[in-house]
């Protein structure tokens, strides 16, 4: 993916990216649209992340649908789709987190102590290895998005986040 990215930024091609961890539904679609009307290339990133899931969250029972995800991934005609293995993602020995020391404590943040670590840990290496011109999140999950917006600035990430308005059936 580091390779394929590269060589869309030689090409002088925007890129963006949606960060997901599958289950798409019209959220996650109207995010691609969103991409697409502001890169040359959109990357759809699939990864269930368990460091965002507390001790008493079940990461094993999170929906998986990956054919059914990349479908509808294809209808919206986003041009890769990324889905890592957890063993690419946290190799053995995997010891480096990102944590937002304060914005992580409150709000959400208080009743899922280790959520916002993970989830500021898998995007920067999600952005590390896409190298998204731009990044589109959802409204949605506004303290996930101020987060990673400061995230964006605190490690100097040369990345444009989009925030895209709720979409529910």
């Amino acid at each position: 993916m580091q390779l394929l990215s590269e060589q869309f930024r030689l090409e002088k091609k925007k890129i963006a990216v949606v960060p997901t961890m599958g289950a798409l539904h019209e959220g996650h679609l109207s995010l691609i649209r969103i991409a697409k009307q502001n890169a040359d290339v959109v990357v759809v990133t699939i990864f269930v992340n368990p460091t965002q899931f507390s001790p008493n969250e079940d990461f094993n029972k999170y929906p998986r649908n990956l054919k059914l995800d990349i479908t509808l991934i294809q209808k919206e005609n986003a041009d890769v789709v990324f889905s890592p293995s957890l063993d690419e993602m946290y190799p053995k020995n995997y010891e480096t987190y990102v944590e937002s020391i304060n914005s992580s404590k409150v709000l959400e943040g208080k009743f899922r102590p280790t959520h916002f670590k993970g989830v500021s840990t898998i995007v920067a290496k999600l952005f590390n290895i896409t190298k998204p011109h731009v990044a589109v999140f959802g409204q949605k999950d506004a303290q996930q998005v101020f987060i990673i917006q400061q995230l964006v600035r605190d490690l100097n990430f040369s990345i444009e986040i989009i925030v895209a308005p709720i979409v529910r059936e």
